[in-house]
């Protein structure tokens, strides 16, 4: 019986199987398997933890009848600092956005501390939708809820002869327990004339139904205080009625800018009224101040001066690299000497 070349193993087959089974020095890496060879690599965003993608598709994915119309997202981000709030559309290229708003610009409405607390998250909200909807010149048409009581409030239920401005919140990674901060962003937003899809089971002073058969309750005066920070000024005076000295370090920002627990509720209505008069508030005037420049000094007309280095060729960087080499050759042979 003569054996034919084909029923020979491979040298490939034969060393490949003998580096399994031994385990030593002829194995190579673990991309020599099937799996790790049809290895997809995640999304970098999704590898930084920054976007969940399930919640995105849904929020991007746009019906087929409706073409290549825009889909809006309220998207809200809390950060150590401060709330931000975006109005933004998704194509092929990224998202767009089309108005956005963050507390730290309370400052120029009456606001200028406690700037990640609900009641700026509501004022947030607020001043994003007033925006927005006077980019798109439906600030007159919809003009939202004017008198705050937490009630709820929902703008498509009005009578108009146009739709409303819809978006679909966008919370991000945050989870949706009751009474966050982003229901506040949410509610300023609704209160400022867009429609966005809710429902009022994730506001403060909701409580489900203990039994079934049982209606839910909502307590529209308890978010009523929490839209104009009464939780904050509570503690103030529990504070300073217990502990002055504890309540002069937390509180040292608002009493330098002379903020005090009676003040709250009326420098929150003041903002929410300057807001819907002109969300876009005071640009800052242009500072008219002319530079001249002496060598590597800048020399402003205010007074000022700044160091500004020369941009230099790519010859005369060249030479200045030969010339550190030659000092340096230079140097090692005179130690060598």
């Amino acid at each position: 019986f003569g054996s034919r070349e084909s029923d020979l193993p491979s040298p490939v087959a034969s060393t490949s199987a003998l580096a399994h089974l031994s385990g030593h020095g002829f194995r190579e890496g673990p991309e020599d398997f099937a799996y790790f060879k049809r290895f997809q690599v995640a999304k970098r965003r999704r590898r930084e933890g920054k976007t969940d993608y399930y919640a995105r598709r849904k929020m991007v994915r746009q019906d087929k009848n409706k073409f290549n119309n825009r889909k809006y997202r309220f998207i809200v981000r809390f950060t150590n600092k401060r709330c931000i709030t975006q109005v933004v559309y998704a194509t092929l290229r990224g998202d767009v956005c089309v108005a956005s708003a963050a507390s730290n610009e309370l400052s120029a409405f009456g606001i200028p501390i406690g700037h990640k607390n609900y009641a700026a998250a509501y004022a947030t909200g607020l001043l994003c939708a007033r925006r927005c909807l006077k980019k798109f010149g439906l600030d007159e048409k919809f003009k939202g809820k004017e008198e705050l009581d937490g009630e709820e409030y929902h703008i498509e239920d009005e009578e108009n002869e146009q739709r409303p401005f819809k978006c679909i919140l966008d919370v991000g990674l945050r989870r949706t327990c009751v009474g966050h901060r982003m229901w506040g962003a949410l509610k300023g937003a609704v209160d400022g004339g867009l429609h966005i899809p809710h429902s009022c089971k994730n506001f403060p002073g909701f409580k489900p139904a203990e039994e079934k058969g049982q209606e839910s309750e909502y307590d529209a005066e308890a978010h009523k205080e929490r839209i104009f920070g009464s939780h904050v000024k509570e503690y103030m005076e529990m504070l300073q009625e217990e502990d002055p000295t504890k309540y002069e370090a937390h509180f040292s920002k608002f009493i330098s800018e002379g903020i005090d627990a009676d003040k709250m509720e009326d420098m929150y209505t003041e903002a929410h009224e300057k807001i819907r008069e002109d969300p876009d508030g005071e640009k800052a005037e242009k500072k008219d101040i002319t530079y001249e420049r002496d060598d590597e000094t800048m020399k402003a007309s205010d007074g000022t001066e700044h160091v500004r280095s020369n941009k230099i060729s790519l010859a005369a960087r060249k030479e200045k690299v030969a010339a550190k080499i030659a000092a340096a050759q230079a140097k090692m042979m005179e130690d060598d000497e």
